[in-house]
C-alpha cells in the first residue's frame, strides 16, 4: 500500500517536470525576438541562444545519465532541478547588466538542468508502473509538456514583446526606459520560475521516491558491454542523422517564427506574432493527438515520410507566399512535424538487441544538438537575405527525413 502511494506521488511530481521544461522551451523562442528588439543583436547572433540551450543538452546527456544510473533517478532529477534553479537565478545579473553574453551563459546552465531532467524523467515515467500502461503515462505527462510550451509564448508575448521602443523616432530616454521595463519583466518571470523549481526540488527531497523493483517487477541489471555494436545497424545510423536534421528544423522553425510572420504581414506586431506561435504549438499537440491513432492502420514509417514530404513542400511554399496565408502554412509545418521525434526514435531503435537500446536511445536524445547548430545558420541566411530564404533552406532536411521514412528505415544491417 505504501509503495502504491509513493508511486502516485512520484507520478505527480515527475509530471510537473514535463510542464516546467515545456514552459522553458516555449519562452526560449520568444527570447530570440526579444533580444533582437532590446539588445540589438542580429538574427544570426540571436541563434546563439539555441546554440547555448540545445548545446547544453548534448553536453549534459551522458553525465546526467551516469548520475541517474550510479545513484538513483531521484538524485538525477534533483541534480537537474538544482541546475534549472541556478540558471534561472543567473538571469538576475544578466538582466541587471542587459548583457547578451550573460544571458547565453545563464540559459546554458538552465538548459543543462532541463537536459538532466529529460534524461531521468522520461525513462523513469515509463518505469513507474506496469509496462502495459507505460505509453499512457508518458503521453499524459507529455500533454502537460505541451501545455507548458503553449503557455510560454503567451507569457513572453504579453510581458516581453508588448514593450516597444515607440518606433524609429524614439528618443534615447524612451529606448532606455523600454529596456529597463523589459529586463525587469524578464527577471520577474525567471525568478518566479526559480521559486517554483526550488519548491519542487524540496518536494522531491522530502518524499520517498521508489526505485528499481519497487516500480517495475521486470527490473534487473543488464550487461551493456556490447552496446557499441549499435552502429552496425544501418537503419539506426540513418535514423540518427534523420533525428539530427529533424530537430535542427524544428528548433529553427520555432526560433524565427515571429520574425517570419511579422515580416510577411504588414502591421502585425511582435506580440501578435507570439500569439500565433502559441497557436502553432497547439497545432503541434493536435497533430500528435490526431496522428497517433493512424499508426494502427498505417505504418509509422510511411506517416513520417508523408508528413515530412508535405513539410518539404510547405517550406518551398513559404518562400513565395505573403499575408495571412503565410501564417497558415507555417502553422501547418508545426502540425506535420508533430510525430517526427518519437516516430524516428521508435523506427531507429526497432529490432535492436536489448543491450544496444540504451546507448542507441541516449544517442538519439543527444542528436538534439542539431537544434543548437541550425538556428545560427538560418539566422545568418535571414540577415543576408530574408526569412523566406531561411525557411527554404529547411526543405532539403525535411526531404531527407521523408526519404528515411519511405526507404532508409527499411534498410537492413
Amino acid at each position: 500500500m505504501t509503495d502504491s502511494k509513493n508511486i502516485k506521488i512520484a507520478i505527480i511530481l515527475v509530471t510537473s517536470l514535463f510542464f516546467l521544461w515545456g514552459v522553458s522551451y516555449g519562452l526560449i523562442d520568444v527570447m530570440n525576438k526579444n533580444f533582437q528588439n532590446h539588445l540589438h543583436v542580429t538574427q544570426h547572433e540571436s541563434g546563439f541562444l539555441q546554440l547555448a540551450y540545445f548545446g547544453a543538452y548534448f553536453i549534459i546527456a551522458l553525465p546526467a545519465g551516469y548520475i541517474a544510473n550510479k545513484y538513483s533517478y531521484k538524485v538525477g532529477i534533483m541534480f537537474g532541478l538544482a541546475l534549472y534553479a541556478i540558471g534561472s537565478l543567473m538571469i538576475i545579473p544578466a538582466t541587471n547588466l542587459a548583457s547578451f553574453h550573460l544571458f547565453l551563459f545563464a540559459f546554458f546552465i538552465l538548459a543543462c538542468g532541463i537536459g538532466s531532467l529529460e534524461a531521468s524523467a522520461n525513462p523513469y515515467m515509463v518505469k513507474l508502473g506496469d509496462e502495459k500502461n507505460a505509453s499512457f503515462r508518458i503521453n499524459a505527462a507529455q500533454s502537460f509538456n505541451g501545455f507548458g510550451q503553449f503557455l510560454g509564448p503567451i507569457i513572453g508575448g504579453a510581458l516581453f514583446l508588448s514593450i516597444t521602443k515607440q518606433g524609429q523616432s524614439a528618443s534615447k530616454e524612451q529606448i532606455e526606459a523600454a529596456l529597463v521595463e523589459n529586463m525587469g519583466n524578464v527577471q520577474l518571470v525567471y525568478v518566479g520560475i526559480a521559486a517554483i523549481v526550488i519548491l519542487i526540488l524540496i518536494a522531491f527531497a522530502l518524499n520517498k521516491i521508489p526505485e528499481g523493483s519497487a516500480v517495475n517487477s521486470d527490473y534487473k541489471q543488464k550487461d551493456y558491454s556490447k552496446s557499441i555494436e549499435v552502429f552496425k545497424h544501418r537503419h539506426f545510423n540513418l535514423g540518427l542523422l534523420a533525428q539530427f536534421l529533424y530537430i535542427a528544423n524544428q528548433v529553427a522553425a520555432g526560433a524565427f517564427f515571429i520574425n517570419y510572420v511579422v515580416e510577411h504581414n504588414e502591421n502585425l506586431k511582435d506580440e501578435q506574432g507570439a500569439y500565433y506561435f502559441s497557436i502553432a504549438l497547439v497545432a503541434f499537440m493536435v497533430g500528435r493527438i490526431v496522428s497517433t491513432p493512424l499508426m494502427k492502420k498505417i505504418k509509422g514509417e510511411n506517416i513520417l515520410g508523408i508528413y515530412s514530404l508535405i513539410n518539404t513542400i510547405l517550406c518551398i511554399g513559404l518562400y513565395f507566399v505573403h499575408g495571412f496565408l503565410s501564417i497558415v502554412l507555417l502553422i501547418a509545418v508545426f502540425f506535420f512535424m508533430s510525430i517526427s521525434f518519437p516516430t524516428i526514435f521508435a523506427i531507429a531503435t526497432k529490432n535492436l538487441p536489448f543491450n544496444q537500446v540504451k546507448l542507441g536511445g541516449s544517442l538519439l536524445v543527444m542528436s538534439v544538438v542539431g537544434g543548437a547548430i541550425m538556428p545560427s545558420i538560418v539566422g545568418l541566411i535571414n540577415d543576408h537575405y530574408n526569412t523566406s530564404m531561411g525557411y527554404l533552406a529547411m526543405a532539403p532536411l525535411f526531404l531527407y527525413v521523408a526519404w528515411y521514412g519511405f526507404f532508409g528505415s527499411k534498410i537492413k544491417v
